[in-house]
């Protein structure tokens, strides 16, 4: 009897024992979405780059510069000596402001204050981290920067809504080179 209980409780033992088969994926047999956010954000861009070119339209005696970054730009103060631009890993203490492309000020220079940034090594929405390495200590420049160069589809989750272009007005106070042992 003991067997036959031992015989039984293997056999079902085995059975339970089965693994499940896997689950097959959902095919979608259309990029239907896809298509469609490609289109919406080609749209987004070309949009935003109208408004950049009517901003440069509207002020012709201002040199903007198209950074090969994708964002705009134009010297308030520059500087004609040999000085350094900063590189990977060097300290810059700069200040800005954001103001939307009406002009209205978004942060001003007094609520962000004084920053100091390691190049590449610390977190800056990217045309910012690629705009700071344009410009020599004592420069001011002015950047207009489309929303995927600025905070992008979410925004900052503050006062930057989402695909908001922004204007940013920069000064490098510092660079401070990075020790090289």
């Amino acid at each position: 009897m003991k067997k036959l209980i031992i015989i039984a409780l293997l056999m079902i033992a085995m059975v339970a024992c089965k693994t499940p088969d896997a689950r097959q994926p959902i095919s979608v047999k259309t990029g239907s979405f896809i298509d469609k956010s490609v289109q919406r954000n080609i749209k987004l861009n070309q949009q935003e780059h109208d408004l950049i070119e009517q901003i440069i339209k509207d002020n012709p005696n201002t040199n903007y510069i198209a950074a090969e970054h994708g964002f705009w730009y134009y010297y308030n103060t520059q500087i004609e000596s040999d000085s350094i631009n900063p590189k990977f890993g060097d300290i810059v203490n700069f200040n800005y402001n954001i103001t939307d492309f009406n002009g209205v000020t978004i942060y001003s220079t007094q609520e962000i204050k004084t920053k100091n940034y390691a190049v590449d090594q610390e977190e800056l929405f990217s045309g910012l981290r690629e705009g700071i390495k344009l410009l020599k200590a004592g420069e001011t420049a002015t950047f207009l920067f489309p929303s995927q160069k600025a905070y992008g589809y979410y925004g900052d989750t503050n006062r930057i809504g989402l695909n908001t272009p922004i204007i940013c007005k920069v000064t490098i106070n510092t660079i401070t080179q990075k020790e090289t042992n």
